[in-house]
């Protein structure tokens, strides 16, 4: 009897002892953490990015408008030309046939004109005195008038021919390098529906330009001027920098993507950029530099009762926009105006001073309130019923 009551003694104590454990020191203790952050001078900035196409900013096409077999070629890929400097001929001699038989023509057509033009004047004479017929007089002016068209006739076709034979020398339009050239010494070129593409020649590579195609829904955002910052495969660790030169207003639609072509400058001094090259584009549709900021969090931070320790209070003020800080034991609102924000950043135009230290987040930790932000982060958990507007209200305002 006296082992058994003893044995009920000590299990009476270990059961106190277990229930004063579970209900005082075994539960960890509630405790709130914030994030802070400050408001200070930041560099505020949004971009797009997208793929173009480098090329010069002026390059022309040079062609034949005569047909013949190219005789000679005075220049090859790279070369750097002239204008006015001939840099391919074809070959003359049927040119120069044509252009023989149009001043025969000529020739004979300004006989025919001498002829008709004394005999016109013989029956004018005769017919003012009365000795030929009107019938015969007016005949005489019309031989007269048709030798004189055949002689301006001829002489159109003496013209073209001389400027035909002046196209079998190609000269380059421009000052520029040969980008491309398309065809060989004796080929034969044939110009009778299209113009041949014998070169490409671009004017100046130190100043080149990337076309980008800018997706529909980015496209409102750029305007001309904004700066614009690219990179190219064939160069990875350098990075180029331009600006946009204008937004093309006409659509491309593309398995169903419209785009829009927006021309960006593209300074190349050091004759690294190449035409044809893959830019990756940067433009920086928004850029504020030097502003005061807050992280866009703080703008959507909201105490709540639940947050509050032992002694803490809050001092709200009504405004639209406002950040917190924690003085002492005090939550603190304040009125901000705000500016720009890129989704990551806000600018703080007037409401609070450089430097000031506003409420970002919070972390819960210990007993409930930990349990209650486990199960806020669960969306498929039950939230407690006393963190409930809490956890909604951050929600809402995230």
């Amino acid at each position: 009897m006296k082992n058994k009551k003893l044995w009920i003694g000590i299990g009476a104590v270990v059961l106190v002892v277990l229930v004063v454990w579970l209900f005082s020191g075994g539960k960890k203790e509630e405790k709130v953490e914030f994030e802070t952050a400050k408001v200070e001078k930041q560099n505020i900035s949004t971009s797009i990015t997208a793929t173009g196409t480098i090329e010069p900013v002026t390059s022309v096409t040079v062609g034949t408008q005569v047909s013949g077999i190219v005789s000679k070629l005075y220049v090859d890929y790279n070369s750097v030309v002239k204008k006015g400097q001939v840099i391919a001929e074809l070959d003359k001699t049927n040119l120069i046939s044509e252009l023989n038989r149009a001043k025969a023509d000529l020739t004979s057509a300004q006989s025919s004109l001498n002829y008709e033009t004394s005999n016109f004047n013989r029956y004018k004479t005769l017919f003012e005195k009365g000795l030929v017929s009107a019938d015969e007089y007016e005949s005489a002016k019309l031989s007269f008038e048709r030798a004189r068209q055949t002689v301006n006739s001829s002489s159109e076709s003496v013209q073209k021919a001389q400027t035909n034979l002046g196209y079998a020398t190609i000269t380059s339009p421009i000052d520029g390098v040969v980008l491309s050239k398309s065809v060989e010494e004796g080929q034969t070129v044939a110009a009778s529906f299209n113009t041949p593409e014998l070169f490409t020649i671009a004017q100046d590579l130190t100043d080149m330009r990337v076309i980008a195609d800018i997706d529909e829904a980015d496209i409102g955002g750029v305007k001309e001027g904004q700066r614009v910052t690219f990179t190219v495969d064939a160069f990875p660790d350098d990075k180029f920098e331009g600006q946009v030169t204008q937004v093309r207003q006409q659509a491309t639609t593309s398995s169903n993507v419209v785009t829009y072509e927006v021309v960006i400058s593209a300074p190349n001094k050091d004759l690294k950029l190449k035409p044809g090259l893959t830019a990756n584009v940067t433009i920086y549709t928004l850029e504020k530099n030097d502003v005061l900021a807050a992280p866009a969090k703080a703008l959507r931070f909201m105490p709540n009762e639940a947050l509050l320790s032992k002694g803490q209070q809050i001092e709200d003020v009504e405004a639209k926009t406002k950040v917190w800080t924690l003085e002492g034991n005090t939550f603190k609102a304040h009125a901000v105006e705000t500016g720009t924000s890129n989704g990551m950043l806000t600018e703080i135009v007037s409401g609070i001073s450089a430097g000031t230290e506003v409420l970002v987040d919070f972390k819960l930790s210990g007993g409930e309130m930990e349990e209650a932000g486990q199960q806020a982060q669960n969306p498929f958990m039950p939230r407690p019923r006393g963190n409930r507007n809490q956890q909604g209200g951050n929600q809402q305002k995230k």
